[in-house]
């Protein structure tokens, strides 16, 4: 309650922080650049600001409050026109003026946020695959992870379907950093069966960063970083809002979300409201009880958006609740409960409890609140961004009864982060920062697996980006320390944990390049060396955690990992077909990973891992087609391919996704009264997994057949945006590599047909 009235008090004493004057308004047209035609409705955007306008029936468009110095890159978007970005110097107002050229392909001139200047993509040496609103609508899945691991290079490790863990090039768990609202996600990352505590209906766009992006993230941005991103402010005067709702054919699932924004002369404000809920899902010979779920998420956001910059309250809480299978299936394929001792049989499972949608234990119950304050404030020429969070995360796992928990983690996050833009001088862009965090996690249960500590993370960085014609060249500097203290514990009156402290320090840096090779061919390249230190589990655990059928031993010795990694790309985009191959290779020193030393260790009925590390080498790559012929016919195709081997041991890596090659028809056609219509047919393509760690199993190769629809229907002035999913469409019986249920051997969902309504709401007119 501290932490929320520190921030309310803080927000509040910059309200009056809006007596700048503001610069003259930058104004102008977009037309089609063909037929000189006005585009109505076209968004424009500058992106650093949190800001948007929207053009009237005449093309027209301004922005009314802007700071007096500083350059900005405006972005400029409207459906079935090629995006456009430019920079703006708002010291020197003139009319701007827009001319867009139609195109059957989104090239990809789209504004990346999620790096440390914001550029076009083709001036973001980072790979970056971005998905607006429409593609994850279009991707229906139980989870946001799971309808981001349709993009190459993303996969992601599952608990049924109500957890998700995201893996970018082979790399996960603390490898991979999730921001939401400008903060970097904490929940317990290092468990198997721990997703991210994010409101899938929340995100408007999700930026994914393809390899390590330690020199703006510090630790654990080793593999990549996902940024969900919500809604852009509506112009001045507007109220906006969206009503969601889908049902799935499989498990029940019944999705449904509204949400409400406004903008009343710079104050803005947004509230969102979801809930989620399924039963066990049902695969090709039977429906697996206890799998379903229960989601309820609220946001809410206050904010003001002014010509000195923006300052948002950024508010959420998730409640999740999900159960876990923990059965045998008997010789008559039903499904047993485990005996509580040995030689007892267990119970079966009432065929009434297949479908219900009352969860039961065992069961995990997760609550997330979290408090976030961003700001971006004008000084001069140069700029300061500022983020201050809290995070409470409580994590409760329930075997016996849905009162008292077995394991019971109490996680409490406070980070900062401060970045500052220097002047644009001659092309070069300097940026400079510093963040960190302070963390204290308790147990609150009898049972113990981690112990209760404190960590303390601080890391500045310096970079630099240079800007010729058709060059930009990148690079920056960074050092991280971090240290944590555990504390000594007992448990049942038995010693289990001793204090121990860890200090980790490292420098890394990076190096980038684009290079424009022709109006349709672009390359990008990257060095550089990235840093993770062990999390408290790999330090520390001592225990079996649920699900995983292991005792998993830390080692307080072990060292951080540290990367040297490598990249490069090359874009090939026209009118009519796109292409792109992205090749890495990825050697990090010290990787840490679970290791039996003995097949003969046993501790509580369970073989003993060991947390151990050896020199790694990860390499692959990422490649796609996309051809458009005609406006109706649209076909892309992606492969993704991952090695991964231990050095020194010779063997494969754990928790490596298999090569997948994604191919999709889809059939854009125009018809009448009815707008953005389309038709698809998928097969996804997953090859044979046989490079496997020693507790591991080879996964056959298995192909799944899918098909979507979807249009735009107009009831009055009211649109309303309708679509239908059909996935694994002939029942295909398999299981993912990456499933956590592999090693009970529980196949994955079968067939599912998913229907969802998306209804957009608008009010007022902008000022």
């Amino acid at each position: 309650m501290k932490t929320f009235s520190f921030y309310i008090s803080l927000f509040i004493s910059f309200l009056a922080f809006t007596a700048r004057a503001d610069a003259p308004p930058i104004r102008g047209t977009v037309t089609d650049v063909a037929t000189g035609n006005p585009l109505p409705g076209a968004t424009l955007s500058i992106p650093e600001l949190r800001i948007s306008v929207v053009t009237n029936q005449k093309g027209e468009y301004f922005f009314p409050s802007l700071p007096q110095k500083g350059q900005f890159l405006l972005e400029v978007k409207y459906i079935g026109y090629k995006s456009v970005a430019q920079t703006v110097d708002v010291s020197k107002p003139v009319s701007v003026d827009f001319r867009l050229q139609k195109t059957v392909i989104e090239v990809q001139e789209v504004v990346i946020t999620g790096t440390a200047a914001s550029s076009t993509n083709k001036r973001n040496s980072t790979s970056v695959t971005v998905l607006n609103k429409e593609d994850l609508l279009r991707k229906p899945s139980t989870t946001l992870i799971g309808a981001l691991a349709t993009v190459p290079g993303v996969s992601q490790i599952t608990t049924g379907s109500g957890i998700a863990k995201p893996v970018i090039r082979g790399l996960s768990y603390n490898r991979v950093i999730t921001l939401s609202d400008g903060v970097k996600q904490e929940g317990q990352q290092w468990g198997d069966e721990h997703g991210i505590e994010v409101d899938q209906y929340r995100a408007e766009r999700v930026e994914i960063l393809r390899g390590a992006a330690s020199l703006l993230y510090g630790s654990d941005a080793m593999g990549g970083v996902i940024n969900i991103i919500d809604p852009l402010p509506p112009s001045p005067g507007q109220v906006k809002g969206e009503i969601l709702s889908n049902y799935a054919t499989n498990n029940g699932l019944s999705g449904n979300s509204a949400m409400l924004e406004g903008n009343a002369g710079g104050f803005v404000w947004r509230s969102r409201a979801s809930y989620k809920n399924a039963f066990g899902y049902n695969t090709p010979d039977y429906r697996l009880p206890n799998t379903g779920f229960h989601e309820t998420n609220l946001s809410g956001q206050l904010g003001l958006n002014k010509s000195w910059g923006y300052m948002h309250l950024d508010l959420s809480s998730f409640r999740q609740k999900l159960g876990l299978p923990e059965y045998t299936r008997n010789e008559e394929g039903q499904f047993v409960t485990e005996p509580e001792d040995e030689g007892e049989e267990g119970s079966v499972i009432s065929p009434s409890l297949y479908k219900t949608r009352n969860l039961f234990t065992p069961l995990q119950d997760i609550r997330h609140y979290k408090t976030a304050l961003n700001s971006y404030i004008v000084l001069g020429e140069g700029k300061l961004r500022s983020t201050l969070a809290f995070q409470n995360n409580q994590r409760r796992e329930l075997e016996e009864n849905e009162t008292d928990p077995s394991l019971f983690f109490d996680l409490k996050t406070y980070s900062y982060d401060f970045k500052y833009y220097f002047p644009v001088r001659k092309g070069w862009e300097p940026v400079i920062g510093i963040s960190g965090a302070f963390q204290n996690n308790e147990n609150k249960a009898e049972e113990l697996l981690i112990p209760d500590y404190d960590s303390q993370d601080i890391g500045a960085f310096l970079y630099a980006k240079k800007n010729w014609k058709s060059t930009t060249f990148n690079a920056g500097l960074r050092f991280d320390y971090r240290n944590i203290d555990g504390k000594q514990m007992e448990e049942d009156g038995t010693p289990k944990f001793s204090n121990f402290s860890n200090n980790f320090s490292n420098i890394s840096g990076a190096l980038g390049i684009t290079h424009e090779i022709s109006q349709t061919v672009n390359f990008k390249a990257n060095v550089g060396s990235a840093f993770r230190a062990p999390n408290v589990a790999e330090l520390s655990t001592d225990g079996v955690h649920e699900g995983t059928e292991r005792y998993e031993v830390g080692n307080p010795q072990l060292n951080p990992e540290r990367s040297f990694y490598a990249d490069a790309s090359l874009e090939y985009h026209t009118d009519k077909a796109s292409a792109f191959v992205n090749i890495y290779n990825n050697y990090i020193d010290n990787y840490i990973y679970l290791k039996q030393l003995s097949e003969d260790e046993m501790l509580d009925d369970h073989y003993v891992y060991h947390y151990t590390q050896d020199n790694a080498n990860l390499y692959g790559l990422e490649a796609g087609i996309t051809l458009h012929p005609v406006s109706l016919i649209h076909f892309e195709n992606t492969f993704s391919l991952t090695r991964a081997k231990n050095n020194s041991t010779k063997s494969d890596l754990p928790f490596i996704p298999a090569p997948v090659l994604r191919n999709e028809l889809r059939f854009e056609p125009e018809i009448k009264n009815l707008d953005d219509s389309w038709i698809s047919v998928g097969l996804d393509n997953f090859f044979r997994q046989s490079r496997v760690d020693q507790f591991e199993t080879p996964t056959g190769a298995y192909s799944l057949l899918n098909a979507s629809a979807g249009t735009t229907v107009k009831a009055g002035k009211q649109s309303i945006q309708l679509s239908i999913t059909a996935s694994n469409i002939l029942d295909k019986a398999y299981i993912s590599h990456l499933s956590r249920f592999k090693k009970d051997g529980f196949w994955d969902a079968g067939r599912n047909i998913s229907f969802s309504v998306r209804v957009p709401l608008s009010f007022g007119h902008a000022e």
